[in-house]
């Protein structure tokens, strides 16, 4: 459970109004993971209640089902999947809600994840003679989202490529924002994501509205997760191409794909055993055949969380500033602060 009050607050070029106030429920999930007949054969199944969850605030069908997928464990090394979960793609998109250190994840993530799909999936662990490993992952997906209903005859491609040169994190640490454990010798994961999306039906891939035509989509991400005595840092390149990306109807209504390229990165610092200060500064740049329809975007956040029980229960506290048209507008009439204050129970 998240549950969250905030602003928004747009700056004019004289004063700073509140244009908005956020208070509710952000999340609120229900969790369910096991195995029947053997430990082989295992499942998961994430349900959830919000509406912002749910998609009601852009859609108007609710959508309660995240992830509903099989494992089958083949050996040590290997197990595969059949269902509805994330697609193997950039590195804060994959790492759970519950596991970031700010409210919300980056303007990055929101244009250019691959988010959630329907299909098959495969992990395999590759080991080496010292500690490093690479974790070598795949999916090929119905790439339409999660519970879609449309049926086409295109299907996504999904590959993904981790090294981790220093051996493995404590607790799963490359996939957890925030160095919580306080790792005694560096670790380091790099990560690469190829996805082809063909006859994409949506904006943004497995996201967005409906296009009227449609469009092949490749995506590429290269994205890090560096931790040491409680310094945290992570970084993600993420970009997005398609050949004609604007699509209309008779009438003239226009729907484009969300083309160009962004970068996130956060810098983290435990000040102390339970509480951690945090910085991130993101920015997104569309293509030029979009650039009539979606402005460049710049964010930096600035957060504090106190960590009660890890992960599981925490406080949070964000300051924000969101730019457009790039750095030299700083005081753009169109740009806003926000500021959220969280608390998140996890059992």
């Amino acid at each position: 459970m998240q549950n969250r009050a905030g602003f928004n607050s747009v700056y004019s070029g004289t004063d700073l109004g509140i244009e908005q106030f956020e208070m509710r429920v952000r999340r609120l999930r229900l969790r369910l993971d096991g195995y029947v007949l053997n430990p082989k054969f295992q499942y998961y199944i994430q349900l959830a209640f919000s509406k912002a969850d749910m998609d009601l605030e852009t859609g108007n069908i609710a959508q309660p089902v995240r992830d509903a997928i099989l494992y089958y464990t083949v050996n040590d090394n290997l197990y595969l999947g059949f269902g509805q979960s994330k697609l193997p793609g950039n590195r804060e998109r994959v790492i759970s809600s519950g596991n970031l250190q700010f409210a919300d994840r980056s303007i990055v993530n929101s244009l250019f994840t691959l988010d959630r799909d329907f299909g098959l999936f495969g992990y395999y662990t590759l080991r080496t003679s010292g500690t490093s490993l690479f974790l070598l992952k795949g999916a090929i997906s119905s790439g339409d989202g999660r519970n879609a209903s449309a049926i086409n005859n295109g299907l996504a491609y999904t590959g993904r490529v981790e090294a981790l040169p220093f051996g493995v994190f404590k607790n799963s640490g490359d996939y957890s924002e925030g160095d919580l454990e306080f790792e005694e010798s560096p670790k380091l994961s790099l990560g690469l994501t190829l996805s082809e999306n063909q006859k994409a039906v949506r904006t943004a891939g497995q996201l967005g509205a409906d296009l009227f035509a449609p469009r092949n989509l490749s995506s590429f991400i290269v994205d890090a997760m560096l931790k040491y005595r409680g310094w945290g840092v992570m970084s993600e390149y993420m970009q997005r191409s398609t050949d004609e990306p604007i699509t209309s109807n008779s009438l003239g209504d226009i729907r484009y794909v969300i083309v160009g390229h962004g970068v996130n990165t956060h810098l983290s610092k435990m000040i102390s055993r339970k509480s951690e200060m945090a910085f991130r500064y993101a920015y997104v740049v569309p293509n030029e055949s979009i650039s009539g329809f979606q402005d460049r975007v710049d964010e930096v956040l600035l957060g504090y969380t106190h960590y009660l029980n890890g992960h599981r229960i925490k406080v949070q506290g964000n300051l924000g500033y969101r730019w457009l048209e790039g750095l030299y507008q700083l005081a753009n009439s169109g740009n806003s602060w926000t500021g959220m204050f969280q608390v998140e129970f996890g059992i």
